[in-house]
């Protein structure tokens, strides 16, 4: 069998591919091209702080909406997206 983009044995409709999605232009950008050649792609967010003090400091950014954004990505490429937080 031939190997597929990700250089896996298995045709990529067949492969489930996780995907950190952060919210930035990157991730969403690799879910969308994975998605788009067929693959079974679920994005994970982790929130790893208390976005309620986060935005309280100085240099402090957005966390809660780039949590929001990579949802909506997810949702625009219609696939999985699991957010955690820890």
């Amino acid at each position: 069998m031939d190997l597929n983009s990700l250089d896996l044995p298995k045709r990529p409709q067949d492969t489930r591919v996780v995907v950190a999605m952060s919210g930035g232009v990157d991730s969403s950008v690799v879910a969308g091209l994975l998605a788009r050649e067929g693959y079974d792609v679920v994005g994970v967010t982790l929130q790893l702080y208390d976005h309620g003090e986060a935005t309280h400091r100085k240099g402090a950014c957005c966390a809660g909406q780039d949590i929001h954004d990579a949802r909506r990505v997810a949702e625009k490429i219609a696939q999985r997206q699991r957010s955690k937080v820890a």
